[in-house]
């Protein structure tokens, strides 16, 4: 029994074909899962998600699936495309023309050209689609296929070496057709090998795109990839304002395995992109002057600016388009209208909006420090750190190693320099740093290190600047001195004595006997032990686990688009 409900006579009776149509097979016997074209994939009936992909690319009148199922033609017929019904439908070869050919030799009647496209391959998007027809169209091809391309090594049991079997780096590659998509040129259907003209085909890469359900496995990831939201780091950073804000967007996007992760940096930010890239995460420059614009080329469903502070209409464009929104370090008027501000660095906003997560509490501490040995207490200090952020544009890190070199020389104290990958002068402090061993300082110098928890542990005190350093210092239970390079780093209010630091306020000039004469004091053991027992109550650990799980509970609320 047949029941055609659609495409009698699609050229409408005029003459002219028209130009294309899509064909979807749903034979419901052919189905490696049961009831797999009507069972729900990422919250849709697997057929439904293929017609609607179907219809935004051409009208419901040119589509037509062949089924062999009642319940697939009722949908079918309720989705206003047309539907080719016989129980005795049936696939039985890996040549789907050959299987569709009575449907095809039909349609060429009224179509210039036939996609045939196969509900299993539910991660196809109606722009893959277009896509590959525009390629389809514009090489003049007689068909298109998808393929894919395989990398392996053949394996031979009899007569294999040790040497073969470890050492041979041979790979082949195999390019394997798949039945995603399927392209034909109408004219092309009746032509046999008699024509004397072989068919000119042209293949098409749909890359993991293109993954066919033909597994429970498959089921299971082609959901998962279809769960998945994509989140936007918008992120700054350049000497002016310091790497911080680089090294905290990769560590969050670090712990985001389930979603996609793209980083915009935005326009002077060339030094945070360089060093985002070379972690392999997709980075986009800002081009536009307006960062909305960019952010919302990229269609995110969630972004997280960490820019400081953000402006009212920027955080309103976002949100207008349906966008969830997080900020970190926001003191602006744009932090009123996010979902979700993160202000850790800020002790004295914590107010009763639930939005707004200030204090320590809230500060996240990378993974290199959650195994890393935290400092023992010793009478005498043995060694010093001394590091001023990512960048350290004043040159706080070799001003500061002259200041308090003599100390440590004179008490056998061995100190540690780290400097961060935005630092400028690395060439002249590596000179210094040599002229000052060949002295018989006892000095070490690590630069762009990304262990920095390493670098802090057998430390007894240090000098840095007021950035997210000291919450590291304070969970190493490091006492230290702290000094800002700018009002904003003032703001920072958690380096104090309360909290085990020796705070000596903004130095828009470098004080060098007034870093000499703190430092001093530190080397004082009482005065350290009582720094250091205030720096003891804090453990940072859990922290980060707890602003990712608000920023993710965002994400599973968002409706996927």
């Amino acid at each position: 029994m047949s029941d055609s409900l659609a495409l009698k006579n699609p050229s409408s009776g005029i003459g002219a074909r028209r130009e294309r149509c899509i064909v979807i097979p749903a034979i419901k016997k052919n189905a490696v899962i049961p009831d797999q074209l009507v069972k729900k994939l990422a919250g849709d009936i697997l057929i439904q998600r293929a017609l609607r992909t179907a219809k935004a690319v051409v009208a419901g009148q040119d589509v037509l699936v062949v089924t062999d199922s009642d319940e697939i033609r009722l949908i079918c017929e309720r989705a206003g495309v047309g539907c080719e019904y016989n129980p005795a439908h049936a696939i039985r070869t890996l040549d789907i023309v050959s299987s569709l050919r009575p449907v095809l030799e039909h349609l060429v009647e009224g179509y210039e050209r036939i996609i045939i496209y196969r509900a299993a391959s539910p991660l196809i998007t109606a722009p893959d689609i277009e896509d590959a027809y525009a390629r389809f169209v514009r090489e003049r091809s007689d068909c298109l296929v998808t393929v894919k391309s395989l990398k392996y090594r053949l394996w031979k049991e009899r007569g294999a070496t040790i040497d073969a079997l470890l050492f041979n780096e041979e790979e082949e590659t195999a390019y394997v057709e798949t039945k995603a998509l399927f392209m034909l040129r109408a004219d092309a259907l009746g032509r046999s090998a008699a024509d004397g003209r072989r068919l000119v085909t042209t293949p098409y890469f749909l890359h993991d795109r293109g993954i066919e359900i033909s597994s429970y496995l498959d089921w299971w990831v082609c959901e998962k990839i279809l769960q998945s939201r994509h989140v936007v780091f918008v992120v700054a950073g350049y000497p002016a304002i310091g790497m911080g804000h680089i090294y905290r967007a990769l560590m969050l996007a670090h712990e985001i395995a389930d979603h996609r992760v793209t980083f915009l940096c935005t326009k002077q930010s060339e030094l945070a992109a360089s060093n985002i890239a070379a972690r392999d995460y997709r980075t986009k420059m800002q081009t536009s002057d307006v960062l909305a614009e960019d952010v919302l080329r990229l269609r995110p469903d969630v972004v997280v600016n960490d820019i400081l502070n953000t402006e009212t209409d920027y955080i309103a464009a976002l949100k207008e388009r349906g966008v969830a929104v997080v900020n970190f370090e926001d003191e602006g008027p744009g932090a009123a209208h996010a979902d979700l501000v993160v202000n850790a660095l800020y002790e004295n906003r914590v107010g009763k909006n639930e939005r707004f997560l200030c204090g320590y509490r809230n500060f996240c501490l990378r993974d290199e420090f959650l195994n890393a040995r935290r400092n023992e207490f010793r009478p005498r200090a043995r060694r010093v750190l001394i590091t001023f952020g990512g960048t350290d544009a004043s040159d706080f890190t070799r001003k500061t190693l002259d200041a308090i070199i003599p100390l440590c020389r004179e008490r056998d104290i061995g100190v540690t320099v780290v400097a961060g990958p935005g630092y400028a002068h690395k060439e002249a402090l590596a000179e210094h740093v040599t002229e000052l061993q060949g002295r018989g300082d006892t000095l070490s110098f690590t630069y762009a290190t990304n262990i920095m928890s390493r670098e802090m542990e057998n430390i007894d005190l240090a000098v840095c600047s007021a950035g997210r350093t000291v919450y590291e210092l304070a969970h190493m239970r490091i006492p230290a001195v702290v000094l800002s390079h700018h009002i904003r780093e003032d703001m920072h209010t958690f380096a104090r004595p309360r909290n085990g630091f020796v705070y000596l306020g903004v130095m828009g000039e470098y004080r060098a006997e007034t870093v000499r004469r703190a430092f001093a004091s530190l080397l004082d053991g009482e005065r350290r032990a009582v720094l250091y027992r205030r720096l003891s109550r804090f453990d940072f650990s859990g922290n980060k686990s707890r602003v990712i799980g608000n920023i993710l509970a965002l994400l599973s609320n968002r409706e996927k688009s």
